[in-house]
């Protein structure tokens, strides 16, 4: 029984740890509302709301991403299949002495 709490107490505390900074700044805009004049209401708003799309982004981005390159999308398995490809092609080892003996013709 003991196991079974461990295993269901650090979602629940991840979780409650992802929910209260949102619900502090609610508390906070709700006490705070009324004494701010309409305009800095306003541009609070806009800045609080541009600075929650701007922590968003990047899931979001790597969420398209994911989709349009990962290693399940069209574009990821041709990757794939190409490094496996290019692999097996060596680069032929260059060697300046022989090329110095076939500039002279000895070779």
């Amino acid at each position: 029984m003991a196991d079974e709490n461990c295993d269901i107490a650090p979602t629940w505390i991840e979780n409650s740890a992802l929910t209260a900074p949102a619900l502090l700044g609610a508390a906070a805009g709700l006490l705070l509302g009324d004494l701010m004049h309409r305009g800095a209401r306003r541009g609070v708003g806009i800045g609080l709301g541009a600075l929650g799309i701007a922590a968003l982004l990047p899931f979001v981005v790597g969420g398209v991403t994911d989709l349009v390159a990962g290693p399940r999308s069209k574009l990821g398995v041709r990757r794939k299949i190409q490094r496996i490809r290019d692999a097996g092609i060596v680069a032929p080892d260059y060697n300046e002495v022989e090329e110095q003996l076939r500039e002279q013709g000895l070779l």
